[in-house]
């Protein structure tokens, strides 16, 4: 099985995006009009089409740029800018259509997707198939947008909001007004126009924009959230639909909801590192038994707490008990990053750390972070009071040690200035039934109870795969040969399992 390698440092690069996308435009707020040959309106004939600028994508893969509109509630009025991808059909005789990319976060991109993951796609699916790459709106080559957050509150074991040692939220409830009040400051009109209905709205204009009647999707983690509202705004314009590492769609909470689901994530994960840590013969070996090593995360956690360690290069320089949850966390996602942390752990218990990871380059986190908060405070209001998140926080503290309370902490949300423009969008059974889920038992940032809310909610529409695997996402990385299978079959042949299935 291949697996899709991760460095920890970019799994922290925010609050609910577990990858980052490098920025390749300078930081703006503005909007501009769709003027010029390479800004093509989803009504036109065509899309401009020209080499992509870097050095990373495959030298097949073009770029251009689309025309969307600021507000879809004046479709004629203020326009931004959508970057889009492609690698063509390797076999046009067998081309069935496009194949929409959809990136997780939210704040991540698939605009290099087509050089990347979609090349680990069987060649029946990329014979079949465009490969369609994009940033969402604010995001990356697309108009972008940056609060300009402070430097602290962009520190990796920041962007997830931990609780104080002693559990107290009154921190995180400032930090959450001073990021909304960057975001009022210096967010512009773009800010308050960046959600998952305008994102799925987007995705309409890029499959018309590409002269599709129909458009197939591969979504992962928040992607599949984007692409169950894309299938219920726009039904009829689906063809072979993926969902991979599934979101509840539960529309009263949205993303309050997915952060709260690590919690449980992360308890229903742990195990396989403590496992893994323990067994005779690993060169990072943490203690004799399973049964041994959630203790010592713990009394280490509480230890770092109390008294820090010093970590020359680390942002911010030391490790302390709420760094190393964000490490643990991190790791969860991927087995491979397993022994990352377990030579962090033995470093601590030896006091002597290894090197600090690399850090993202901070014009990519500040734009990353902005789209990912927007996202998330304009699905759906959130709480507003420092009672709610502490009582919240308490309790999940009690319940779930490992996370510490930080599932159900205080965001920017808490302190948006803004209020929805719309009602989430709710999944339902409506539309033809093309959907296949996919979706690993052990994954901690999207368990499996979560995707269980999403299949119940598309009902006749979807056939789950449920894959006895550990890690986030399932499909060509963390699943199973049998749950590869599935998949890889319906993209390319459009044929599902008639019902739901078990990959052992």
């Amino acid at each position: 099985m291949t697996k899709i390698k991760r460095n920890t440092a970019l799994l922290a690069a925010s609050a609910a995006v577990l990858t980052l996308t490098a920025p390749l435009a300078a930081s703006a707020s503005t909007v501009t009009k769709a003027t010029g040959a390479s800004r093509t309106s989803a009504a036109g004939a065509g899309l401009d089409w020209t080499t992509c600028e870097g050095h990373g994508p495959d030298s097949r893969q073009q770029c251009a740029t689309l025309a969307v509109p600021l507000d879809y509630a004046h479709p004629d009025g203020e326009q931004i800018e959508i970057a889009i991808s492609r690698i063509k059909s390797e076999q046009p005789a067998a081309r069935r259509g496009a194949l929409l990319l959809i990136a997780g976060g939210p704040g991540g991109s698939s605009i290099d997707d087509p050089s990347g993951k979609g090349q680990r796609l069987p060649q029946s699916v990329r014979d079949s198939h465009d490969l369609i790459g994009f940033d969402p709106r604010g995001l990356g080559r697309s108009t972008p947008v940056s609060c300009g957050f402070e430097d602290t509150d962009i520190a990796p074991s920041k962007l997830r909001p931990w609780p104080a040692a002693d559990g107290s939220v009154t921190e995180n409830m400032a930090a959450a007004q001073r990021m909304s009040d960057a975001c009022a400051h210096n967010g512009g009109a773009l800010i308050r126009h960046i959600s998952t209905a305008d994102n799925a709205r987007d995705i309409d204009r890029i499959r018309a924009a590409l002269g599709e009647k129909r458009i197939s999707a591969w979504a992962v983690s928040y992607g599949t959230y984007v692409g169950a509202v894309y299938n219920q705004l726009f039904p009829h314009r689906t063809d072979r639909i993926v969902l991979d590492s599934n979101d509840d769609p539960n529309p009263a909470r949205v993303g309050r909801g997915w952060l709260a689901a690590h919690e449980r994530g992360v308890e229903e994960t742990f195990p396989e590192f403590a496992k893994w840590a323990s067994r005779p013969g690993n060169k990072y070996r943490l203690a004799s038994t399973a049964a041994e090593v959630r203790p010592l995360f713990l009394r280490l956690a509480e230890r770092l707490d109390r008294a820090p360690i010093p970590w020359e290069g680390a942002d911010p320089a030391e490790l302390n008990g709420n760094v190393l949850r964000q490490t643990m966390l991190n790791a969860m996602g991927d087995p491979d990053d397993f022994p990352a942390l377990a030579e962090l752990i033995l470093g601590a218990e030896r006091g002597s750390l290894p090197p600090a990871p690399p850090a993202p380059p901070e014009e990519a986190i500040q734009n990353s972070v902005t789209v990912g908060s927007a996202t998330l405070c304009n699905d759906v209001a959130w709480p507003g009071t420092t009672a709610a998140y502490q009582k919240g926080a308490t309790a999940s503290r009690a319940a779930f040690p490992l996370t510490a309370g930080m599932p159900r902490n205080a965001m920017p949300c808490a302190a948006w200035p803004f209020e929805p423009k719309e009602a989430p969008v709710r999944v339902t059974d409506r539309g033809p039934s093309n959907v296949l889920l996919v979706q690993n038992e052990r994954d901690p940032y999207t368990p499996l109870s979560g995707a269980l809310k999403l299949r119940e909610a598309l009902g006749r529409r979807a056939v789950m795969v449920t894959v006895d695997a550990t890690g986030h996402d399932s499909y060509l990385a963390n699943g199973n040969a049998c749950g590869d299978r599935t998949v890889s079959r319906f993209l390319a042949t459009g044929e599902r399992p008639r019902r739901d299935t078990h990959c052992s």
